[in-house]
């Protein structure tokens, strides 16, 4: 088992302590790790999904607003996963309520941190920006249909908030966002 530092920069203006947050794991709940290019170089990306409520905060009020904080997690598998978002890893916006469908991308601006608004000491948040809205949304239905897509924890642990998304189950969703239904 590799283990892997703090997510808390000691450099960065209001920056967590180590000792905030467990270290990192990679194993059964650590993130699935992308590539893409960087400066000449591969780097890790971090793949994930976010849940919400689209009367609460939807993808359209996170392009208007340019950036927010994403808060409010309260289970505690969705904040161990959250705990483990990087900067620069990719999120999937998925609309819950009656729309039920991933609808765009994010990415993470901003570490995971304690909640200064909160007085539980568990509750974390990072920060998100808009990517892009999907060409077209992928509905949970297409999702639960799709052989590859029917055993990802959006489908068997409904409830659960933030979870990981392998390279896989990534494609995947993108495919389906560029075919009509």
């Amino acid at each position: 088992m590799m283990i892997i530092g703090p997510p808390c920069a000691a450099d960065s203006p209001g920056a967590c302590s180590a000792g905030d947050f467990p270290p990192r794991q990679e194993g059964e709940f650590a993130a699935w790790r992308a590539w893409r290019e960087q400066g000449g170089r591969e780097v890790a990306v971090g793949l994930w999904l976010f849940k919400e409520e689209p009367e609460h905060y939807s993808y359209r009020d996170l392009e208007r607003d340019k950036q927010a904080v994403w808060d409010g997690v309260s289970n505690a598998l969705a904040r161990q996963h959250l705990r483990q978002v990087e900067v620069g890893d990719r999120v999937f916006f998925y609309h819950t309520g009656k729309e039920k469908a991933i609808v765009g991308e994010m990415r993470v601006v901003g570490g995971p941190r304690p909640d200064a608004n909160e007085d539980d000491p568990k509750a974390v948040v990072v920060e998100v920006e808009p990517v892009r809205a999907l060409a077209r949304a992928v509905s949970l239905a297409e999702i639960k249909d799709d052989p590859l897509l029917a055993s990802w924890e959006l489908v068997r642990l409904p409830r659960l908030s933030v979870m990981p998304v392998s390279d896989a189950q990534w494609r995947r969703v993108e495919e389906l966002a560029r075919t009509e239904a």
